[in-house]
């Protein structure tokens, strides 16, 4: 179970603890809640003086669409915290690449010709595309606050590294790759990742995996990534010398040649992620994939972000998982601020830009409670609210919308931050709000 973070009464982190003694303390008056997400309590009447204190590490997992984070206490190897991101680099570029869309739409049918202007832009060094520095913006949002809530010393963060050329043409020679421990990681690495870790044709999971061959080499087929994939025995067997489509799996082929996107969106943000957590005055420690995964496999732990995170580094290899310890479920929305009016079907604007929007001190993206005592909707429901002047609002419970719910029956849990949040122990992310 998660550990409950703790604050003095001037607002200093103290030792997270755990949510029994949390209970305790709330029902005795001798502590209040102080925020939901992640979960914080407030002592009335304990200072930092009079408490003891030790020092805590984050551990990050940094990935293409989630990141893994794990707070370990120094000393015993102590997991008391844990959560997986879920990043939003996809929609953001899809967004911007439609706003493109319609700028040069416009400039192509309501204005007189203009050749495009290049030459006079400029990036600032250090420049990244949006896509990224969300990815970015989430992680350090993130660790700035287990710094706030945590006597937080040390970080500790996997600098991914995926060998985009080793995975496209594996007939690149040298030491390294030919007598190295780590032969063929980067392949398989990206297979297992790239397949979900799962039998291409039937699906299997929890058995052991073989690197299979879309077009057989004897037909003329490549060792590259795109004529690769993952099959079990049984299938592996069975497709003997055809290829997936007259397998019949003619699906297969059309995934194996998606772009390297996922891998080159890490590649691109490990280094400036580890000057940014640098600059913050921390001892960062830096592993290599190969020592998280042998940690993770030495210590017989399943496969998830979060866990993936507590690995890495030297400390890593003598972790303490306390049962019952899940990930906290943190999706990435946005504050929807970035299309600031609607447009028409011509690119011009119809609406005014839309301001800050509070209905009766609710505002739209956050976590309420609402108890309803009578009506056809009695019940209790938790999620995330969109506000309306009538002072009837939608709450979003998972993926069901409850409409209608007067304010009256509304309680404030978390103020909007662009982030959903779930408890649940699979990584589909079905958001609490």
């Amino acid at each position: 179970m998660q550990h409950v973070f703790v604050l003095d009464q001037n607002k200093k982190p103290l030792d997270p603890c755990h949510p029994a003694r949390a209970r305790k303390l709330l029902r005795s008056g001798q502590a209040a809640v102080f925020r939901r997400f992640p979960f914080t309590i407030i002592l009335m009447e304990r200072t930092l003086k009079e408490s003891v204190t030790h020092k805590y590490c984050v551990k990050i997992d940094p990935g293409s669409k989630q990141t893994g984070m794990a707070l370990v206490r120094e000393g015993d190897h102590k997991v008391v915290w844990a959560a997986i991101i879920q990043h939003r680099g996809q929609v953001i570029r899809d967004n911007l690449l439609a706003r493109r869309a319609i700028r040069r739409g416009r400039r192509a049918h309501h204005c007189r010709y203009r050749p495009a202007r290049f030459d006079n832009r400029h990036r600032q060094k250090g420049w990244l595309p949006p896509s990224l520095e969300s990815r970015l913006a989430n992680i350090e949002t993130w660790v700035r606050r287990l710094a706030l809530h945590t006597p937080l010393t040390a970080i500790s963060m996997e600098l991914v590294k995926f060998d985009t050329q080793k995975i496209e043409n594996p007939e690149i020679s040298g030491v390294e790759y030919q007598q190295g421990k780590l032969v063929g990681y980067e392949v398989r690495e990206y297979l297992l990742e790239k397949w979900g870790r799962k039998c291409a044709y039937c699906g299997k999971t929890g058995v052991p995996l073989e690197i299979e061959h879309i077009i057989p080499k004897s037909r003329g087929g490549s060792n590259q990534v795109s004529n690769l994939t993952l099959a079990c025995e049984t299938c592996n067997r069975a497709k003997n010398n055809l290829s997936a489509v007259e397998f019949g799996h003619p699906e297969i082929q059309k995934k194996a040649k998606l772009p390297l996107k996922d891998a080159a969106a890490v590649n691109s943000i490990r280094w400036e992620l580890w000057r940014r957590l640098s600059a913050w005055g921390f001892v960062v420690e830096c592993g290599t994939g190969g020592r998280t995964k042998y940690n993770r496999i030495s210590q017989n732990l399943p496969k998830t972000h979060w866990l993936d995170a507590a690995c890495v580094g030297e400390a890593g290899k003598n972790i303490f998982v306390p049962n019952g310890l899940d990930g906290l479920g943190i999706k990435s929305y946005g504050h929807g601020s970035r299309q600031m009016c609607r447009m028409n079907k011509f690119g011009f604007p119809r609406t005014s830009a839309k301001g800050a929007k509070k209905v009766f001190d609710f505002q739209t993206g956050g976590i309420v409670r609402a108890v309803v005592t009578k009506g056809k909707k009695v019940g209790t429901y938790v999620g995330r609210v969109a506000v309306r002047s009538s002072g009837y609002f939608d709450i979003q419970c998972g993926t069901q919308i409850v409409q209608g719910i007067s304010y009256i029956y509304c309680r404030l849990l978390h103020k909007p931050d662009g982030y959903s949040y779930t408890y649940r122990k699979d990584e589909g992310f079905t958001p609490l709000g």
